[in-house]
């Protein structure tokens, strides 16, 4: 049987036979995968660098521990000016410290006399740790000093230490006698009238 071109049509038939035994290619899945996001590493903060205060703080600190209590005022006054928020208030504080020592400094008497009056005149005006400087200082100059213990007796009625205002006077009528009669009539003792040790004290040949 002759066929189209010649071409026996058994062959053709084997030749499609052998095509559709071909593996078919895959139709692609509709659904595309979604892409693994890979999480991205943050970097670690940084902590921010110290306000540059902090380290004038530290120095004027170290001047006042030195007792170079002029050069710590002036970096002190400089941090209440410039300095972090969290250190004004410690400034304040150090500040005033410093300026009183250095008012200390500066304080120069011709006679224990002289620096007693000027400690009389702290306490009348309510400046009572200053008194108590000025008085103690007196002390450490001559520990037989009737009326430095006399005035520190005063200071710690006003302030309402008892214990000591009575240490203190026993201590000023021991080294003068006439400081008892003196006491009788102070009105700076008033706070201690109520106490009967000051009472004794005051009034001994009565008990």
């Amino acid at each position: 049987m002759f066929t189209l071109l010649g071409i026996n049509p058994t062959l053709i038939d084997l030749f499609l036979g052998q095509f559709s035994c071909m593996p078919q290619a895959r139709p692609e899945s509709s659904k595309v995968k979604p892409l693994r996001s890979i999480a991205t590493k943050k970097a670690p903060l940084s902590k921010p660098a110290p306000h540059p205060s902090f380290s004038q703080y530290q120095s004027a600190v170290q001047l006042m521990q030195e007792g170079k209590f002029d050069k710590a005022r002036a970096l002190f006054e400089k941090l209440g000016q410039n300095g972090a928020p969290e250190l004004l208030e410690r400034c304040r504080t150090y500040l005033a410290v410093c300026e009183r020592q250095s008012q200390k400094r500066e304080l120069a008497f011709t006679s224990s006399e002289e620096q007693y009056d000027y400690a009389i005149s702290l306490l009348n005006t309510g400046n009572y740790e200053d008194a108590r400087d000025q008085f103690e200082g007196l002390l450490k100059k001559n520990a037989l000093a009737d009326y430095a213990h006399y005035g520190l007796a005063i200071l710690n009625s006003i302030t309402g230490q008892a214990e000591d205002c009575l240490d203190h006077l026993h201590r000023a009528i021991e080294l003068n006698p006439q400081n008892r009669i003196q006491a009788r009539s102070d009105s700076d003792f008033n706070d201690m009238a109520d106490d009967p040790r000051f009472t004794e004290l005051l009034y001994p040949e009565t008990t």
